[in-house]
């Protein structure tokens, strides 16, 4: 069928397919859609879109805009889907049941307390679909009145109905947004703070690896600042000519594992050098880093006996100063069962390392054992925003093109210096992903449902 190029400016998503009529491109695409639910779904989505011809090419390109309104079309579809109808449904038919029992005097304590919990999950779910057929009712009735005025000739009441109108179809828009968020179980750490490792890796030349490190990580403590969320930097080793090697840093604030869970992986660099022969010749060089996100746990939920550590201290790395690199305040921890090391120099205090040092440990053990329950129980089909594997490559930043590239939902963004200032470029790429996310995790609830 072609490849497919995609470009995003600002709230538009723009697909360049190859030398395709309309009618041959959703020919291709319904025939892609054959037994797989998302594509049919996709291939819906496609027919929502207004088809215009671009100049590029013989026979020419047909270019499509995705706007905000077409994603509160896409949740309208979604949601008149008759699998997700019947999801829907059952959801609300077993809050229903939950209410009821809850009524009856003969439960024991232990059933009360199992349908409390119940209840509760089901609630946000059932005020929103409440609120949602309220204000589908109050539509068919502005609907009447609009009828009667123009009926009655009524000008001036026609225009306050429209008026009414228009505001009651976008909060029909947004609470459809939400309803298909709330059918979607929330994480259960998407409240957590988290700790936040960079590190730096390989590269076809020079040192742009540590520099994009440095990047990286002043956007993430910019993106804090901007959230409002607070930044505590737990470790810091700089590189040679003001570049990075790695850093970690806590930061907390509200639902902060949910605004990083889909920012760990391998981000790639494409840039030509400042300096050197490679900038004289305008060599682009490739470099990669790592980003690692890990929920920060309470201490009650990862316990660390003492038989299980060994500390060592050595002498801080640095450029020096007072007592930084003279005593032996740099600690590292080896947690003997995993083989999980880490190290922590930022602090003059060996105490202060050795505490900081613990926070990370317990961090890292912490998510150790997230990833195997979530391997225990994820299904063949994979979130579309990818396997969450810290070890997959997420993001290129090409800034020879100005370009930033999210490979997990072929999301692409212009200004690369805006993005990296942490703000609403970089909000926007993460509310993306989340949406991705909930909608394919929607799609496998539903399917599992029938199961």
């Amino acid at each position: 069928m072609g490849t497919f190029k995609t470009a995003k400016m600002k709230n538009r998503i723009c697909f360049i397919g190859s030398q395709l009529s309309k009618q041959r491109f959703l020919l291709a695409m319904a025939g892609a859609a054959h037994g797989s639910r998302q594509c049919a779904l996709t291939h819906r989505y496609y027919q929502q879109w207004n088809w215009r011809r671009t100049p590029r090419g013989p026979a020419g390109l047909y270019t499509q805009q995705l706007t905000r309104r077409h994603c509160q079309h896409f949740s309208k579809e979604l949601l008149q889907q008759e699998s997700v109808q019947r999801y829907l449904e059952k959801m609300i038919e077993e809050y229903r049941q939950v209410t009821q029992r809850l009524n009856n005097t003969a439960l024991t304590e232990s059933e009360r307390r199992t349908m409390s919990r119940r209840q509760i999950e089901l609630s946000p779910m059932a005020t929103v679909f409440q609120q949602s057929q309220r204000a589908v009712k109050d539509l068919k009735d502005v609907q009447a009145i609009i009828e009667s005025a123009e009926a009655g000739e009524d000008t001036q009441m026609l225009e306050l109905a429209k008026e009414e109108q228009k505001g009651i179809r976008k909060l029909i828009e947004a609470l459809q947004i939400k309803l298909l968020q709330s059918l979607v179980p929330s994480d259960k750490h998407d409240a957590s703070d988290v700790i936040v490792e960079v590190a730096a890796g390989r590269t076809t030349g020079g040192d742009i690896c540590q520099q994009f490190t440095r990047e990286i990580f002043e956007m993430y403590q910019n993106f804090a600042s901007y959230k409002q969320w607070a930044f505590e930097v737990l470790n810091y080793t700089p590189a040679e000519y003001g570049g990075l090697h790695h850093a970690a840093a806590r930061i907390a604030g509200e639902s902060v594992y949910r605004h990083f869970k889909y920012e760990g992986g391998m981000h790639r660099v494409q840039r030509i050098p400042e300096v050197g022969l490679s900038s004289r010749m305008q060599r682009i060089h490739t470099g990669t880093m790592m980003v690692i996100v890990l929920p920060q746990p309470d201490e009650v939920d990862v316990i660390i006996e003492p038989k299980d550590l060994r500390i060592d201290t050595f002498r801080s790395k640095g450029a020096g100063g007072q007592s930084v690199n003279t005593t032996d305040s740099a600690v590292r921890l080896v947690h003997i069962p995993t083989g999980i090391t880490v190290e922590c120099q930022q602090e003059r205090s060996q105490l202060q390392n050795r505490e900081t040092a613990m926070r990370m440990l317990r961090a890292r053990i912490y998510q150790q054992l997230i990833e195997k329950e979530t391997e225990q129980r994820q299904s063949a089909r994979k979130l579309q925003v990818g396997t969450r594997s810290q070890s997959e490559r997420i993001r290129t930043y090409n800034f020879t093109q100005d370009r930033v590239t999210d490979h997990r939902i072929s999301y692409v963004t212009r200004d690369i210096k805006e993005f990296l200032s942490g703000g609403e470029l970089l909000e926007e790429l993460i509310s993306e992903l989340l949406k991705s996310a909930e909608t394919e995790a929607l799609l496998e609830l539903v399917e599992n449902s029938r199961n």
